[in-house]
């Protein structure tokens, strides 16, 4: 049987809780961290006490960071393993470059907390401004940052009206093409697949083809999965073949390339015939679309110039705040039509 005392669950101390015993600013305790000689001895040694009683350890992360302030730009993506948000980061880093300005990158790896960690990290550092690609959910850190002076453009996100700036993509005007494409192949019982739908690209490429399907006065189902991945998608495929024939669908929208991913590869083994049975669409434009054995049919994201769009706009709000003004740039998808819809592989815009 082991002990504890509650000191050991309790939270490591931080600058706050130095500058709180100190009855100094945060400020104070940060030059006496970093550059101990603007402080006058007084002051320092009451700080320097403070830190001995609370055990408190220093970021050295950050103050190496922090000695590249002006020329350092923070980026935090949501889910490094989609190639997409690594395209968006190549972008930043390509635009940053121009600048003579490096790039720290995050993945947040979609956890809002990490996500949180990772912006209180790069103002820490002071970070020039950071590059936001964010968890779809609450955005109260970022707003907090922008309120005390620090610069943040959302990517894949819109900006907000007199706060700041966002680069996106059409989502709505993505999931049309997708539906779109699959009734000009003359497919017409059509399944949208994908979720949660309070994800909000998510939701937006459903109305896109639902629009689409309406127009055409043809029903949509929608198939609702917990995320969106190729074992979501496994899932799918595996309800699927569990109907009769006649009643499956002759086209799936699918709002991911890993979802449809993991459908195409459980009809296939189901014996069902890609794209003369059912055709498929995904999303994203992955890596690892154009390179599977059939390749998939999806809408693709210009990631690579809405990381460098995104770069701009952060570039003149640090540049010529006086004149910038805050904007969401929107950028049109583009349909990719490779096998899983067509026989013969093409690509159309």
């Amino acid at each position: 049987m082991t002990t504890s005392t509650p000191s050991s669950h309790r939270r490591p101390p931080v600058m706050a809780d130095v500058a709180r015993l100190a009855g100094v600013s945060l400020g104070t305790v940060s030059n006496v961290v970093n550059a101990p000689d603007r402080v006058k001895p007084a002051t320092r040694r009451k700080v320097e006490d403070a830190i001995a009683s609370l055990g408190f350890t220093p970021n050295t992360s950050a103050r190496t960071l922090a000695a590249g302030r002006g020329t350092l730009v923070g980026f935090v993506a949501v889910d490094l393993g989609n190639s997409y948000f690594l395209d968006i980061a190549r972008g930043v880093e390509r635009e940053a470059d121009l600048g003579q300005q490096s790039v720290l990158l995050g993945n947040s790896d979609v956890d809002l907390d990490k996500q949180t960690g990772y912006l209180k990290l790069f103002e820490q550092a002071q970070a020039a401004g950071i590059v936001l690609a964010p968890f779809d959910g609450p955005m109260d850190e970022a707003r907090r940052l922008r309120q005390r002076g620090l610069r943040v453009v959302n990517v894949n996100w819109p900006g907000e009206p007199d706060e700041s700036c966002g680069v996106v993509v059409d989502e709505v005007r993505g999931g049309r093409l997708a539906a779109q494409h699959l009734l000009d192949q003359g497919r017409r019982e059509l399944v949208f697949v994908g979720g949660p739908l309070d994800l909000t690209a998510v939701r937006h490429r459903f109305e896109g083809a639902s629009a689409a399907a309406r127009e055409a006065g043809v029903p949509l189902q929608l198939v609702t999965t917990a995320a969106l991945t190729v074992r979501a998608g496994l899932a799918v495929g595996s309800d699927l073949l569990a109907q009769d024939a006649a009643a499956r669908p002759d086209g799936i929208v699918a709002a991911s390339d890993a979802l449809a991913s993991g459908i195409v590869q459980s009809l296939l083994l189901g014996g069902v015939r890609i794209p003369d049975d059912v055709s498929i669409t995904g999303y994203d434009d992955n890596h690892f679309a154009q390179g599977t054995t059939l390749p998939l049919t999806t809408v693709g994201q210009p990631g690579v110039e809405m990381g460098g769009q995104a770069m701009r706009l952060l570039r003149d709000e640090l540049d010529n705040p006086a004149t910038h003004r805050h904007e969401t740039v929107v950028l049109p998808p583009r349909l990719i039509v490779r096998g899983s819809s067509l026989q013969r592989p093409g690509e159309g815009s």
